[in-house]
Parts: structure tokens; sequence; C-alpha cells
């Protein structure tokens, strides 16, 4: 596949397993370390994620490693499928990137990867992208998300200063999918059981007392809830828009494929109703 003009072939990064650890019954994480992590950085954003790059099962790849190469050369159901994972947090001293991935069963294709994966095995990815971390100029902080958000929401509750004001709210399965969170700032966590994704999160934020001032707000999950908190904070709320760092980062009934190929048409439209709804409000 020709590279269009002017633009660099991107290059994907290489790493080894070190080791992984069982954090709760649904949440696995994996530690990626080796010196292909050389030219890695990823201390910008608190919401910084990487791109998994997953070969069908029976392809092999001829080395080194060169992704363009493989989409000109192999016909495209042989491409690597791209999974979608926030950095839980980088160590740029010890060149370690550390991951933490939901886990359903045999559910999907990065999860039952994480549970089974051997230190030592290559693992190649692309990024880091992102593009939010708390603004140390806001009055007050609102972090809010299901737990495919939880590495994004601890990551930036313990890049916060002691003391400022932040409101915390995580949606999990149940009370065994706590995490120990190196902040000061008490985690609200609410246990879903049987609810909807996102039910109880969009009542905590409905029933919260919003103080005054500037608040600058992280609301990420299953894009249902998402889109009905847009709405609360944009249009109800009248939160201007770059104060909001707000996405789906899944959806309901679809897979990362199905849903990526969507999602820009579905924020877009979502956007454009609830940006119309604000300006009237």
């Amino acid at each position: 596949m020709a590279e269009r003009s002017g633009r660099k072939p991107r290059k994907p990064h290489s790493a080894q397993v070190v080791r992984t650890e069982r954090l709760s019954p649904h949440m696995q994480r994996v530690v990626l370390g080796g010196d292909g992590l050389a030219g890695f950085a990823a201390d910008t954003c608190t919401d910084h994620y990487v791109k998994l790059l997953f070969g069908p099962a029976g392809v092999t790849y001829p080395e080194p490693f060169d992704l363009e190469r493989i989409r000109a050369e192999f016909p495209r159901e042989q491409w690597p499928v791209t999974r979608t994972y926030t950095v839980r947090s980088w160590d740029p001293e010890h060149q370690e990137l550390t991951l933490d991935f939901v886990v359903h069963g045999d559910e999907g294709l990065a999860g039952p990867w994480a549970c089974r994966v051997q230190p030592g095995e290559t693992v190649r990815f692309m990024g880091p992208g992102g593009a939010y971390a708390p603004d140390a100029s806001a009055d007050w902080h609102l972090l809010v998300g299901d737990e495919s958000a939880l590495p994004a929401i601890a990551r930036a509750l313990e890049s916060l200063p002691a003391g400022a004001r932040t409101f915390a709210f995580v949606e999990i399965p149940g009370p065994e999918e706590e995490q120990k969170v190196d902040s000061d700032v008490e985690v609200v966590w609410l246990h879903r059981g049987t609810r909807p994704v996102g039910e109880a999160l969009v009542a905590a934020v409905r029933e919260l007392e919003f103080p005054e001032g500037r608040v600058h707000a992280f609301v990420h999950g299953e894009a249902s809830f998402v889109k009905e908190l847009r709405a609360l904070l944009r249009v109800e709320r009248q939160i201007p828009r770059e104060d909001l760092s707000i996405s789906g980062y899944w959806r309901l009934g679809h897979n990362e494929d199905g849903w990526q190929a969507s999602k820009r048409e579905w924020n877009a439209r979502i956007e454009a109703e609830q940006e119309g709804g604000a300006a009237a409000a």
C-alpha cells in the first residue's frame, strides 16, 4: 500500500512481556519492556493510549516486522488488527510500559491474550496517542468512567497535586473490582450489578452538587452513557467544550473494528445535536 505523499510511514514499536498480574477477577495487567522501547515516551497525557497489533492465527510475517510491507504484500484478511488500550503507567527509567486489560472470559481478542501471554513474548504496537491531562488552572475536576476508563482515571488522579478538588466516579461490576489508587482523592466506586452500563454514573453526576468555579472534566466509557452525560454537561450545565474530554471508548454490541468504523460519524452527529442545544440553552 503506497504512502500518501509527504506522510512518513508509521513504524510500530516492539517490546517484550516482562510480567503479568491479575489485579481483579476482570482486570489483567501486562508490563512490557525491552530495548524496543528506547524511543517511546508517554509522559504528557494521562489518557495516553497505544494500539496493539494482533495477527490472525496461523499467519507469520517476515522479519523485520514492517506494517507497510505487510499491507502491501498480504491480503487484507491477513493484516494485523488493532486493539486500543490506555497506558496505565510509563516508567522511562526502567523502560517499562504497563497496560491493564478488562477481561470477560474468552470473549474478545485482547483480554484472552493478556491472560495467556507469557514473559518474553514479543508485542508490537502503534502510538502513543492521547489528548488529556488534568488542567492545573481549573478550580475543580470531574472524572467519570466505567472499568474501561479506570486506567486513565487512575493515572489522572495520581498526577493531581495533593488537595486538588476532585470528584471521581468509577462504575464497575461489583466490589471485587475495586482497585487501590495512589491518590488522596476518594474514588466513588459504583457497583453496577445487573443494571445497564453507565446508569449509575449518569445518576451520580446528575445528583452531584457542582462547586463554584471552572471544572475540567474527563468522561469516557460505553458510548450510550457518554452521550447522555455529554448532554448533561454541555447543554444543561453549559460547560465549555474545551473543558471537556468526553468520548465513547466502546459501544455495546460492537467490537472495536465495528465501533471505530462508525465512531467518527456517531460523535459528529451527537456533537452537532448537542452543540445546537448548548447554544440555545
